[in-house]
């Protein structure tokens, strides 16, 4: 039966690929009518379902702002491009009217509103069709969204409402909803990925363009450790007893060679833990086309996420070629980039993880968990355990994948460098993934590390004043949802 459903899934998924909705917050209730007709059947709620999963694809959430507020924002990537919003970005200017910001907001709480309605409507479901089995793996798959979303907002805006049901009113009272505490906001997210985790199977069969696709078990307990860890008290023995879940999957997740991971060629493999499926053609990745160099891209206008002299100098440093020539390209420009060159033929680097531009119509798939990244996070809980030699083992695993010797004594001679040496391996392991900004806030040197950055624009020969502060850690709430929701309160500007 398990089967059957995969292949109702996939034929609904094929169908409502070809027409991509709208996803932006949409604060009009859900009527009676509405609410009570269309999720009668199986074949409903399933088509729900593929809805919810497809706010990883639609608009911009997945494919292009994880990007900004994590590697842009950061010591990774310079903004590139012509953007003045995105230089904001790069540069710790981020106003409330920033424009992104509303989109990213907006297209995550919709996102939210559609595993909310299937949370709430799974169990309301007669039709015989729909088994037990499917039942519980359904609402599984939807609380792991709604913990995945409401994980991306609480790390960039702290405390934020938090909205657990469907809107049916259009009263003050029921969308005025205030900022819910950041600590709470965790509650939530650990809460629905522990059900999640018991809801959902290691598997949905031998298929892996399902198993990556979906939520798993796996998926559950990665990502609830990912929380634990990033909460702000973090809990390290749960965030190991998480690890040791995926590690024990039937699901055999490992790593692969790293150049497969970034080659274009070896989507849903053994290290996926789960990725954004992207077909191609009119269900496209547009991320792409706008990272990769005219030789790639078939283009000739300015790039944007352009990597920082810094993080080239980084893997430089660590004779890191390996990760290196996976995830950035340089070529020959007809551009002027302040920072490499600043004359037109200066060669500059690109991003370079998504190999595949097709005309804003890729199939590179995004990767949203993976085990490397796991692997590292297992490093970092035992090192703040104080299990530094079992923390140095998991380090070197990665660095063995990426043919770099194993950790020198000096590397982990006490927990403090130890700590260090981990947060530089995740940086070179997860470039343009979307996790940098978050690696700094959790490790405490946010701050000190954009207020040390030297990065010289060429146009002055003067150093970058990033002119980092506590308050810039969080994002602004967008200026047009303070201006709808009376009852929010903006961060600290």
């Amino acid at each position: 039966m398990i089967m059957k459903y995969n292949k109702i899934l996939i034929a609904i998924l094929l169908t409502i690929s070809i027409i991509s909705c709208e996803d932006y917050l949409d604060l009009s209730p859900i009527s009676a009518e509405t609410s009570g007709n269309a999720y009668e059947s199986a074949s409903q709620i399933e088509a729900a379902l593929v809805g919810a999963y497809e706010s990883f694809q639609s608009s911009e959430y997945y494919v292009w702002d994880n990007v900004l507020f994590q590697d842009v924002r950061s010591d990774n990537c310079y903004a590139g491009g012509d953007n003045p919003e995105i230089f904001q970005i790069d540069y710790l200017e981020v106003t409330p009217t920033n424009s992104r910001l509303f989109t990213h907001w907006s297209n995550i709480y919709n996102a939210i509103s559609k595993a909310n309605l299937i949370i709430e409507k799974i169990d309301q479901i007669s039709d015989p069709l729909l088994t037990p089995e499917r039942r519980q793996q359904i609402k599984g798959e939807a609380l792991f969204l709604r913990a995945y979303h409401y994980f991306t907002l609480v790390k960039l805006w702290g405390g934020v409402p938090l909205i657990t049901n469907t809107i049916t009113s259009v009263d003050a009272e029921s969308v005025n909803v205030a900022r819910s505490s950041a600590q709470d906001v965790y509650i939530q997210i650990t809460t629905d990925l522990d059900n999640a985790a018991i809801l959902l199977p290691d598997t949905y069969g031998n298929d892996t363009s399902v198993n990556k696709a979906r939520a798993t078990a796996g998926a559950a307990h990665a990502l609830a450790a990912k929380a634990y860890a990033q909460k702000q008290n973090p809990d390290y023995n749960v965030v190991l007893n998480h690890i040791n879940a995926v590690e024990t999957s039937t699901a055999n997740y490992t790593l692969i060679p790293f150049s497969d991971l970034f080659d274009g060629n070896h989507y849903n493999n053994a290290e996926s833990i789960i990725e954004v499926q992207y077909l191609g053609g009119v269900e496209g990745n547009y991320g792409p086309q706008l990272l990769l160099p005219p030789s790639v891209s078939g283009d000739a206008w300015r790039k944007f996420a352009t990597p920082s002299v810094d993080l080239v100098n980084a893997f430089d440093l660590l004779g890191d070629t390996v990760r290196k020539n996976a995830s950035i390209l340089f070529e020959e420009v007809q551009w002027v980039d302040e920072f490499w060159g600043n004359a037109p033929g200066s060669s500059i680097p690109f991003s370079y993880k998504w190999k595949n531009a097709n005309g804003f119509a890729s199939s590179d798939h995004p990767y949203l968990i993976r085990y490397g990244d796991i692997v590292l996070l297992k490093a970092e809980a035992l090192n703040e355990l104080g299990q530094l030699e079992l923390a140095a083992t998991e380090v070197n695993r990665i660095r063995t994948r990426a043919l770099l010797p194993d950790l020198t004594s000096e590397e982990k001679s006490s927990q403090s460098v130890l700590r260090n040496t981990i947060l530089k391996e995740r940086r070179l392991e997860l470039f343009q993934e979307g996790h940098r900004f978050d690696d700094l806030v959790r490790y405490n040197v946010a701050i000190s590390t954009m207020n040390n950055l030297v990065e010289i624009d060429l146009r002055n020969n003067s150093p970058v004043n990033y002119n980092m502060t506590e308050a810039k850690i969080l994002l602004p709430i967008p200026q047009q949802e303070l201006d709808r929701n009376p009852a929010l309160i903006q961060n600290p500007l």
